[in-house]
């Protein structure tokens, strides 16, 4: 069963506010963004977390048939680092394109690496004064310098 969204306009004028925020060069995935916004009223946080990044999906997917060019849809990517849309259509060839031209590489397997291309989120100032929540960082914390390291037996 998929939850209907209860203000699919206001929801998207939200989405694509923050996606508006994502600098040139990097990505951030549906998931990170659905975390910056509240659960919306009238829904289960539980049903929330479950459907938030799919909602951000719809609204990056109303972009790119308008092609808003405002909106910098083709930098939001799935959590692996990847194109959601169909992968022969002329919405992932153009998506793919957009983030090429934005020195933006993927692996063999059509992947970006969200440790390089990742968003850390907007200024937090930005951040409060629109009510939202920092989003989750897609880059790996680097090693604390008196962590213990494993070694390599390669």
């Amino acid at each position: 069963m998929i939850l209907e969204l209860p203000d699919p306009a206001g929801f998207y004028e939200t989405v694509w506010e923050i996606v508006r925020q994502i600098p040139q060069s990097q990505v951030a995935t549906y998931g990170q963004i659905a975390g910056m916004i509240p659960p919306l009223h009238g829904i289960a946080a539980a049903d929330y977390d479950r459907f938030g990044a799919r909602w951000v999906g719809d609204a990056m997917n109303a972009v790119s048939r308008i092609d808003d060019e405002t909106i910098p849809w083709h930098r939001v990517v799935n959590s692996k680092g990847g194109i959601s849309l169909p992968e022969e259509s002329k919405g992932a060839a153009l998506q793919r394109a957009r983030l090429r031209h934005e020195n933006v590489t993927f692996d063999k397997k059509e992947r970006i690496d969200l440790n390089q291309f990742g968003w850390n989120g907007p200024d937090p100032l930005w951040v409060e004064a629109h009510g939202l929540f920092m989003p989750k960082s897609l880059r790996n914390a680097p090693p604390e310098a008196d962590a213990p390291q494993q070694l390599s037996l390669f």
